[in-house]
């Protein structure tokens, strides 16, 4: 049985603030080990669960956040930016049995520590065939193309709710509760590395590959807060003005989709200023 976790730091333990999760603060250096201390409590959980491998894929940032020495020796870690499916990349080989999404968090214009998707504030909203979608979710209907279910999803008491739309029978584990965009209810890390090995443990029984879900066409939309963004965002093939500040697109896959998602933000990245967004 092969695990794959994929590990975004927003919703880690102890995470609240942008410096947190920016990489090169010292912020961003102490929530290091608090990130590796979550992902390292699923993946000896899901050894526990009866596992045999556990590929770690780091989602977060530069993809360069993850303490390797501080992980248990029976992993791997894939580290590094430029990856096929970004923050799914692994599953699309045929070996993975079940995923888990561990330091995740909500979706842009939505309540949640750090919500956001793909882009910390650019982007104020997502949706997927007309359904606001956080970064699980797309993640969700990539990872079912190739018939591997999500089995473990942690991250604030929001990232939860969220996951029982698109994973309703996944173990969840809240490692803190929301107050506000920057500031939640945090639990020590020794009692959210407990309380996820467990549910990583129990979510083992649950990762059990199923046929492929084919559950296009998919269509896009995205809506910017700057005007300037989303025409930006019509230079890649088949993207197109929606309304104000938006634009949309259509894929039969969400392997073709979650390619164009990723064209478009980094279309849009390299099209805000400093000041002005």
């Amino acid at each position: 049985m092969k695990i794959l976790i994929s590990a975004d730091m927003e919703g880690a333990t102890g995470v609240t603030w942008p410096a947190d999760v920016l990489p090169g603060t010292p912020q961003w250096e102490r929530c290091r080990v608090l990130f590796t201390s979550d992902v390292n409590a699923a993946a000896v959980g899901f050894f526990d669960g009866g596992a045999d491998e556990v590929l770690i894929n780091e989602a977060h940032w530069t993809m360069r956040n993850l303490l390797l020495e501080q992980l248990d020796e029976r992993v791997q870690m894939l580290t590094g930016k430029h990856k096929s499916l970004s923050m799914v990349e692994g599953v699309q080989h045929g070996d993975v049995d079940g995923i888990a999404f561990v330091g995740y968090h909500t979706g842009a214009g939505t309540q949640g520590v750090l919500a956001h998707t793909y882009l910390a504030n650019s982007i104020t909203g997502v949706w997927l065939n007309g359904t606001r979608a956080s970064e699980g979710l797309l993640n969700a209907h990539v990872v079912a193309e190739y018939g591997v279910p999500v089995v473990l999803v942690t991250g604030d008491d929001l990232t939860c709710v969220d996951a029982g739309g698109y994973a309703p029978a996944a173990r969840t584990v809240a490692v803190k509760d929301h107050v506000s965009r920057y500031a939640a209810v945090c639990r020590t890390p020794a009692r959210t590395a407990a309380d996820i090995r467990a549910a990583a443990k129990e979510a083992t029984a649950l990762a059990v590959c199923h046929d492929p879900v084919r559950g296009g066409p998919f269509t896009v939309e995205l809506e910017f807060d700057a005007d300037h963004l989303a025409a930006a965002a019509t230079v890649v093939p088949g993207v197109a003005g929606s309304g104000e500040r938006r634009v949309a697109y259509s894929s039969e896959t969400m392997f073709e989709g979650i390619r164009t998602f990723k064209a478009v933000t980094t279309i849009v990245s390299a099209a805000m200023e400093e000041q002005y967004g």
